[in-house]
């Protein structure tokens, strides 16, 4: 099945000379797209095409990029990539830690960017040929096949890193996974990446599936080494 055939990649971003860079690369590599060049026009389109990725910059007009973001989030998984032209690591990581999947500082090469669109896409969908049952764990369901998440028989809605995340955890109850280990699954071609990314991915995570946050019973802090999910042996 072609790119275009999935869904069109929404571009956002007000320089209209970048918007047509950007639209360029990805349709030569087999991507339909549509742009938007402000915030409001970005929340429409989105609700009118319902497009498999959004390319996303932060620096809008209407409405800025971290409220679309925000938004895209309350009703859709769908991968998000920011563009953006803050180095702050700070800036990168709350970026993040309001659900996008990736970013891309600019001046930025259009083939990387394509390239980063393509894994992040592959990340977000079940390996052909290697069919898994769900996995469960006091109410919470994750189906590898379906692309699904449920706690207590209500859809989950995670983003790509977090449902890659999820499912490295929930694999191997009770195997305690380091910063760089999960860092390594979720970015496996080397992207430059700061481990605190990997904390905001699991609080993101525990907002969604967890009753209380603050004191988890699914995903779990091992002091010192890392994340673990948990076993039968832990009280649920």
């Amino acid at each position: 099945m072609s790119h275009a055939a999935l869904g069109p990649v929404l571009i956002v971003e007000d320089d209209r000379k970048t918007s047509t860079l950007v639209a360029l690369y990805l349709e030569r590599d087999g991507f339909q797209t549509i742009a938007a060049y402000d915030g409001q026009q970005a929340l429409d389109l989105a609700h009118q095409h319902h497009p498999i990725f959004v390319v996303l910059d932060l620096m809008i007009p209407t409405v800025d990029g971290w409220e679309v973001c925000r938004e895209l989030r309350r009703s859709s998984d769908v991968p998000i990539l920011i563009l953006t032209a803050r180095e702050e690591e700070m800036e990168r990581v709350l970026g993040l830690s309001l659900g996008a999947d990736d970013y891309v500082v600019k001046p930025f090469s259009p083939r990387e960017l394509v390239a980063r669109v393509k894994a992040i896409l592959r990340r977000a969908r079940p390996e052909e040929g290697k069919p898994q049952g769900p996995m469960s764990r006091a109410g919470l369901v994750f189906d590898l096949d379906k692309r699904r998440v449920t706690l207590n028989g209500r859809p989950i809605s995670l983003t790509v890193f977090e449902f890659k995340l999820l499912h490295s955890l929930m694999a191997s109850p009770g195997r305690v996974f380091s910063r760089q280990e999960l860092l390594e699954r979720l970015y496996p071609h080397g992207e430059a990446v700061v481990d605190r990314v990997i904390d905001v991915h699991i609080g993101k995570l525990r907002q969604k599936i967890e009753k209380n946050p603050a004191r988890p019973r699914y995903v779990l802090t091992v002091r010192g080494l890392g994340y673990r999910f948990a076993e039968d042996e832990d009280r649920m």
